[in-house]
C-alpha cells in the first residue's frame, strides 16, 4: 500500500546561505487559522488570520550571525509515530531590563508561541506551538565578551516548517 505519491527533489542552482535575519513572534492563542496554497501540496502558508487584528506579530531584533533554527525528524518505526523537533536559537546582545521583561513574558506560563523566521535565503518559515525552553548567558568574562542572553524556543510538530508567502508578512506586523 502506498501512502502518497513520491515527489521529485531537484537540485537548485541558486546561492544557498545559512542563518536567520528576522524573527516575529505571537501567542499561539492569537492565531485563529492559517491557510495554505489552494492545492495544499506546496506547503506554503498564504494566509494567517488573527483572532484580533490588533494582536499582531512582534519583531525580536538581533544581530546577524547569532540566530539559527534546526528541524530534526523523530521517527519510531516500531510504534509508527513521527514528529519533528524544531529548535530556534538566538543570542540577544547587551542585557537590559526591556529584554529581560520581553523574555519573561514570552516564557510566561510555558505558553505556546507562533513564530515566523526569515532566513538568509529570503525565505520565511512558520513554526507553530513553540515554547521558551532555555534562557542563559550573562555578563561575559572580559570586556570584549559583552553581556548577552541566549534564548531557545522548541516545538514538537507533525511537519517540517511551512514556507510563508512573503507578501503576507507586512499585514501581520
Amino acid at each position: 500500500m502506498s501512502c502518497a505519491t513520491l515527489q521529485t527533489i531537484t537540485k537548485s542552482c541558486d546561492n544557498n546561505s545559512g542563518g536567520i535575519y528576522t524573527l516575529y513572534v505571537n501567542q499561539q492563542d492569537n492565531i485563529a487559522s492559517i491557510t495554505t496554497d489552494e492545492t495544499g501540496t506546496n506547503w506554503i502558508v498564504d494566509g494567517i488570520t488573527l483572532t484580533d487584528p490588533l494582536d499582531v506579530f512582534v519583531p525580536i531584533e538581533f544581530r546577524r550571525n547569532v540566530g539559527s533554527y534546526t528541524e530534526e525528524a523523530n521517527i519510531d518505526l516500531i510504534n509508527g509515530s513521527s514528529y519533528v523537533t524544531q529548535t530556534i536559537n538566538l543570542m540577544l546582545h547587551r542585557r537590559d531590563q526591556e529584554k529581560s521583561k520581553a523574555i519573561k513574558v514570552m516564557g510566561a506560563g510555558q505558553q505556546y508561541l507562533a513564530v515566523i523566521v526569515g532566513d538568509a535565503n529570503g525565505k520565511f518559515w512558520y513554526f507553530p506551538f513553540m515554547q521558551v525552553t532555555a534562557v542563559g548567558e550573562g555578563s561575559g568574562t572580559t570586556r570584549a565578551d559583552g553581556s548577552k542572553y541566549s534564548l531557545t524556543l522548541t516545538a514538537e510538530n507533525e511537519f517540517l516548517a511551512y514556507e510563508v508567502d512573503p507578501t503576507i508578512i507586512a499585514g501581520l506586523l
